[in-house]
């Protein structure tokens, strides 16, 4: 009987440590966004401007969540109109673009979705495309998602995690490019 009590106990100790360890990881990253929001509102970030194959940098981004999309039954698909445009930009906060939409899509999107990330070439700049089969966002919320802390959910019973903080470093280190964020979306169609 005592093995038993043990090898319960045991397990009960697995089970909330992984829980406490998820907990201290989700407040860690809550963290890090808080204060590089902050950063960013004082101006103490600034993009390293280089010229990089901006293609090469968002088709290697979203290869890389595939795999993760592929656990949740969602599909990612990579399409452009040019194979090579470089660009100047930050390659780092590119990325963190990228894996801030991706991420959003991803949570949004339900098992038997799609995400499909396109690039297109206006010669003079280049639209970089994210479009999922989500849940789409209320007309009401399009023009304050990228406010830091917004959430279209605000329940407590919300279905995903998240403090609203990561569109509005996305819309941040868009602008530190020069370029603009924009949104279009429709509730259930993505």
């Amino acid at each position: 009987y005592r093995e038993n009590t043990n090898i319960h106990e045991a397990k009960m100790f697995f089970k909330y440590y992984d829980i406490m360890k998820q907990n201290c990881y989700r407040l860690t990253k809550l963290i890090s966004n808080i204060v590089d929001m902050n950063k960013i509102d004082l101006g103490l970030v600034n993009a390293n401007l280089v010229n990089n194959n901006i293609v090469n940098i968002v088709e290697n981004i979203t290869l890389s969540v595939v795999g993760y999309a592929e656990l949740k039954n969602i599909s990612v698909v990579f399409d452009t109109e040019v194979e090579e445009k470089t660009i100047l930009c930050d390659q780092d906060k590119i990325e963190r673009i990228m894996l801030n939409l991706l991420s959003n899509s991803i949570k949004f999107t339900k098992p038997g979705g799609s995400i499909n990330v396109n690039i297109y070439d206006g010669e003079d700049y280049i639209t970089i495309s994210v479009k999922d089969s989500g849940i789409g966002i209320p007309q009401n919320m399009l023009d304050k998602i990228f406010n830091t802390f917004t959430r279209v959910d605000n329940s407590l019973t919300r279905n995903v995690e998240g403090c609203g903080i990561g569109l509005a470093i996305v819309k941040s280190l868009v602008e530190m490019h020069g370029g603009k964020v924009t949104v279009m979306s429709k509730v259930d169609i993505g």
